[in-house]
């Protein structure tokens, strides 16, 4: 999951009125070009919405081009920039990825589309704050997936528990009673550091922030700090591995071999759990991450993917026409029941509720945040300071300390030049 020039609203209102019709010579059926990343929809889905789309725009050929996400960042710099010989009208990324787009230039303003037609004060923040940058929108949510706690039946009634915990508090304990013997409580790595972020941003920490164009690495702040201090506490009821994170092994497995109750995972985990043990199909829950208080669920890192519009598109009209579907409640129902995926409008969660994984993830998506707006996050994650400081705290080291060393690398990464 990956989570990022600026034009105003009256620019945009200017490049509204302004922009050119569709190319192609008149009576020519106008081609639309609509990058898809692999994986995002199902061949039926894609299928099915190519036909109702091109049915409800005579004229209009919609040409749907599934990519892959290795190499997809050079692909769409090119489109961007004009300089590569693909083109493309409608493309989508991951959420984190706009601001490097942005950065990069080359992208269409949304902002007025976003207030006029797509209900953007319903859209997720965790998809919506990723694509925007000084009030201008880029990129528009498509749709969403997160953690959840997936946790054995069988254990937790053994336990006496006999209704998932709404808070921390009860979290604590209710875990507290599930560790023991060789049974764990719940299996958290110790460099799990999606997780670790919810719990700071639930104490009104960040990972890092952004003070006049300067970034700072925020993880020896005090409320990051207590965000950490309850990701040691959670991780001490099991014997996930304090120097490891959650592939190494791969918590699927480890859950699947019956003595672990609790995971923090995407639902979509759940397939896996199954097929390396059969025995425990049907004996699966989900609950969204508690969070501080009973009254909503903790915060969790929002991955997904949104839309973007090429500003070089010679078929802007018809671009947008394309997203005005895809955002749509229709399709937006589709996608999601298809996919197990969170819609991208809090008011459109119902749409999951017979889901019982997907319906904890857009409880707890709600809530979603993504990682720091800036083109560099990624090299942060390539390096990734945050895992041995987490580390570092677990195995004992002074967590003041061990946040200052990792702030002070996330700072001179995000503030380095190209």
């Amino acid at each position: 999951m990956r989570l990022p020039a600026v034009c105003t609203a009256l620019a945009a209102a200017a490049a509204l009125t302004g922009c050119s019709g569709p190319a192609g010579s008149a009576g020519a059926p106008q081609k639309v070009t609509l990058w898809l990343m692999k994986g995002s929809a199902s061949e039926g889905f894609v299928t099915h919405f190519t036909a109702d789309f091109e049915k409800e725009h005579p004229g209009v050929d919609l040409d749907v081009r599934v990519q892959e996400w290795t190499g997809i960042g050079e692909k769409v710099d090119a489109v961007l920039t004009g300089k590569g010989a693909d083109r493309a009208d409608v493309i989508e990324v991951g959420n984190t990825q706009v601001a490097r787009y942005i950065e990069t230039g080359g992208l269409s303003e949304l902002t007025l589309e976003g207030l006029r037609t797509w209900g953007n004060q319903d859209w997720l923040e965790g998809l919506a704050d990723p694509g925007s940058i000084n009030g201008a929108q880029y990129g528009v949510p498509w749709y969403a997936a997160n953690r959840v706690v997936i946790y054995n039946k069988d254990l937790f009634a053994s336990a006496g528990i006999k209704n998932p915990p709404r808070n921390r508090q009860e979290w604590i304990q209710a875990t507290q009673k599930l560790d023991k013997g060789d049974q764990q409580g719940i299996y958290l790595p110790g460099q799990n550091w999606y997780v670790l972020s919810g719990f700071v941003w639930d104490e009104g920490g960040d990972l890092a922030v952004e003070n006049a164009g300067t970034w700072s690495g925020a993880l020896d702040d005090e409320k990051a700090l207590a965000g950490m201090e309850f990701y040691k506490q959670l991780q001490a009821l099991g014997d996930g591995p304090k120097d490891a994170d959650e592939e190494t092994p791969p918590q699927a497995e480890v859950f699947a071999r019956g003595k672990v109750a609790q995971i923090i995972a995407p639902p979509g985990q759940a397939a896996a759990i199954e097929a390396a043990n059969p025995a425990l199909k049907g004996r699966l829950g989900f609950f969204p991450v508690p969070g501080k208080t009973s009254d909503k669920p903790g915060a969790v890192f929002t991955g997904g993917s949104v839309l973007i519009v090429p500003a070089k598109t010679t078929q802007r009209d018809h671009a947008i026409d394309v997203i005005t579907a895809l955002v749509g409640e229709k399709w937006q129902t589709e996608l999601a029941r298809t996919m197990s995926y969170v819609p991208n409008k809090t008011t459109l969660a119902h749409v999951v509720e017979g889901n019982e994984g997907a319906a904890a993830m857009a409880a707890g998506a709600a809530q979603g945040r993504a990682t720091p707006k800036s083109a560099r996050w990624a090299e942060v994650e390539a390096k990734n300071p945050i895992k041995p400081y987490m580390t570092a705290v677990l195995t004992g080291q002074d967590p003041r300390r061990a946040a200052r060393t990792a702030s002070e690398a996330i700072g001179r990464v995000l503030n380095s030049a190209r």
